[in-house]
């Protein structure tokens, strides 16, 4: 969470822009500060640039695809601590070997976007 303001930051990266307004317009009424990408390589620059809380990844973009970007963001020390959720129309099962947090399953309604905030948020209490 942010410090100055208490918001939990979420970088969405998603090629779609009514998907990516959506997820903002869900986040963003949820308290949430959203950044949003529409490419992997731009997704991956804004989170090495301001290490987010959560990242929202499409697994199929243009470029660098959603299994690079999560793999590069679980590499890199910036960004290792990152909690990841797939945002995909693909099968739970074709996800598996990405090992994320969580699955946001395409179409989403508000509730499934509200129960990944309060999951985040359950997991952060859990470390404390």
């Amino acid at each position: 969470m942010d410090p100055d303001d208490g918001l939990v930051h979420v970088l969405v990266i998603e090629d779609d822009r009514d998907v990516s307004a959506l997820l903002k317009r869900h986040l963003t009424g949820l308290g949430c500060r959203v950044t949003v990408a529409d490419s992997g390589e731009k997704g991956l620059d804004l989170a090495f640039g301001d290490p987010p809380d959560m990242v929202i990844v499409d697994i199929l973009l243009p470029g660098i695809d959603g299994r690079e970007v999560i793999r590069k963001l679980r590499a890199d020390e910036r960004t290792k601590h990152c909690h990841l959720v797939v945002s995909s129309v693909l099968d739970r099962e074709d996800l598996v070997e990405l090992a994320t947090h969580e699955l946001l399953a395409k179409p989403f309604r508000q509730a499934a976007v509200a129960r990944l905030l309060a999951s985040y948020r359950s997991s952060l209490s859990q470390e404390e």
